[in-house]
């Protein structure tokens, strides 16, 4: 059976709690909405495959998780991508330097799978935001300082019913330089 999975970076519990806060906050002032009740979190990338293949594909994530060191994330201002309705938390450009490289490597991991990828690393508030609750949503929140150290990545499946993805396996930076074995030839 064909299941939707998402690869992303998870925050510590308290960033995670932060930003519930505040999608539970502009969710009292404009109601629900696209993305009010999903887990803070950066997203990777998305694919759809038969639930037999995911295997493999946790092997790989593995073996390139294990290769990362973990580092500091800040989180220091908002943003939007007005044309789909965006609002989100944007790192620094230093933290930012040190997302995309780590995004671009899994997404070359994966790169076998249709991917719905993303380039630009941020923690999404509300997708999908009609313009005015956009920028009701700029008003409510103007200033952020929030740091996370990124040590691991997390695979998730959509639970179809829910519309809510869950986690299903968490893989983390090691900081292993050791290259990977190759089978050499002797004559």
């Amino acid at each position: 059976m064909e299941k939707k999975f998402s690869v992303a970076v998870y925050p510590s519990q308290e960033v995670m709690d932060s930003v519930k806060t505040m999608k539970d906050y502009l969710k009292s002032k404009i109601d629900w909405y696209n993305s009010c009740n999903s887990t803070a979190h950066i997203t990777i990338c998305e694919f759809t495959i038969d639930e037999s293949q995911i295997n493999q594909y946790k092997e790989k994530l593995f073996k390139t998780a294990d290769t990362f060191t973990p580092f500091s994330v800040h989180l220091d201002h908002f943003g939007s991508y007005e044309n789909a309705g965006a609002f989100f938390i944007a790192p620094n450009e230093e933290s930012k330097n040190k997302l995309k490289p780590i995004m671009k490597k899994i997404q070359e991991t994966l790169k076998s799978l249709k991917l719905k990828k993303s380039d630009d690393p941020h923690m999404s508030i509300g997708r999908k935001l009609i313009p005015e609750n956009l920028k009701i949503a700029a008003q409510l929140f103007t200033t952020i300082e929030i740091d996370f150290l990124c040590k691991e990545i997390v695979l998730r499946e959509l639970d179809p019913v829910k519309k809510q993805f869950f986690v299903i396996d968490t893989f983390s930076f090691n900081g292993n330089t050791q290259p990977e074995f190759v089978q050499g030839s002797l004559f």
